[in-house]
């Protein structure tokens, strides 16, 4: 797993290209869906964190248009992430919004913490970084992305990333969000989604060091930054700013954040 390719991220602790070995493990064909979650929430009364807060992280171009001159408060490092009042699971893009027609699609806006609690009550687990990264590849040993080296084989989308200038132009036709958590063909070992559209939780607290787990450093347990990892990327990469979309590419955030571009999908033992 890694990789140490010019065009990664050594800070996010990419590389070095390593074997990693792995027991018999099984995990979801797509990442969890809106219309999963909602049986999950039917089943719990559970309230995410996000609903909990008031408010979550949503892309400013997903917000309605009359809405966007009434926002003030922004990240200065990251303008186009704004903080959302009733913007949660239900609404992810925040009031007006809703997942009635996307029930097919990943679930966003779910903490780490939400992740977990869904996990649990499924009898599943969050995947490991180890066991998502070989789980992505499909098969295909040090390749780029899920379905090979070429990003765009053919010259046909094979994910959900950005479509046009990042932040600010999308191409026309294609509106900034998540699509159906299975819109595009499987890698080699039937999986769906596994670049693109949604960020993925794992169970790892993440690391820059992660390569360094024979040194006693524990990823399960260990908390270097009191973040946990994410993995896939999501309808908001871009080869200009952040081509994480790639398999060995890794990202992360604190488990009790929610946003409108993260979710998750679930993993159990061989048996279970």
């Amino acid at each position: 797993m890694g990789s140490e390719a010019a065009e990664g991220f050594a800070e996010d602790g990419e590389g070095p290209v390593r074997a990693v070995q792995l027991g018999a493990f099984r995990i979801g064909r797509t990442a969890v869906t809106n219309a999963q979650f909602r049986d999950f929430v039917r089943a719990t009364s559970y309230i995410t964190e996000a609903e909990q807060a008031g408010s979550s992280f949503v892309f400013y171009l997903q917000l309605e248009a009359r809405v966007r001159p009434s926002i003030r408060q922004v990240s200065r490092d990251l303008p186009w992430w704004v903080p959302v009042e009733g913007a949660c699971w239900q609404r992810p893009a925040g009031p007006g919004s809703s997942i009635h027609q996307r029930l097919d699609h990943p679930v966003v806006q779910v903490s780490w913490n939400d992740a977990a609690a869904f996990c649990a009550w499924s009898g599943t687990r969050l995947p490991t970084e180890a066991q998502w990264e070989y789980a992505a590849r499909g098969g295909l040993a040090g390749r780029r992305y899920p379905w090979g080296d070429e990003f765009e084989p053919d010259g046909q989308r094979r994910c959900n990333t950005w479509q046009g200038a990042f932040p600010a132009q999308p191409r026309p036709g294609w509106t900034p969000g998540t699509e159906p958590a299975d819109a595009f063909p499987p890698n080699g070992w039937g999986l769906y989604d596994m670049a693109g559209n949604a960020w993925e939780w794992c169970a790892d607290w993440f690391s820059a060091d992660y390569h360094r787990v024979t040194a006693g450093q524990d990823p399960l347990h260990d908390k270097p930054t009191g973040r946990k990892s994410m993995r896939g990327g999501s309808f908001l990469c871009h080869e200009s700013y952040c081509n994480r979309y790639r398999v060995a590419a890794r990202g992360a955030n604190s488990p009790g954040t929610a946003s409108s571009n993260c979710g998750f999908r679930v993993a159990a033992a061989a048996g279970g």
